[in-house]
């Protein structure tokens, strides 16, 4: 018997079942978010992954500033959402050709 020959039925359930695990399996590569952007941080780790005080990330925290979560007492930082948070102050970067065609138009 020749493995290429050989053909499978399945009902419509499976074929949803295989769509929605692929989708999971897809999805993370479409969003191009890999394990390291759910990494979990604690106050200890986020201060080394910002780098910046303990006494910073609490006081942002304490001002709803920093997205963070509180499970048990503990305060716990999602990767992913600090890296949005950090990309809201994003500043652009200036097209330097423009900005000395003004100094000199002036």
């Amino acid at each position: 018997m020749n493995i290429e020959n050989i053909k499978f039925k399945l009902d419509p359930e499976d074929y949803k079942s295989i769509a929605n695990e692929l989708m999971c399996l897809i999805k993370p590569l479409l969003h191009g978010k890999s394990k390291a952007d759910d990494e979990i941080f604690d106050v200890n780790g986020l201060a080394e992954y910002l780098k910046v005080s303990n006494k910073l990330v609490y006081e942002r925290t304490h001002l709803k500033e920093i997205p963070y979560i509180k499970k048990g007492g503990k305060l716990m930082f999602r990767k992913s959402a600090v890296d949005k948070w950090l990309d809201l102050d994003n500043v652009p970067a200036v097209d330097t050709t423009i900005n000395n065609l003004k100094a000199i138009k002036r």
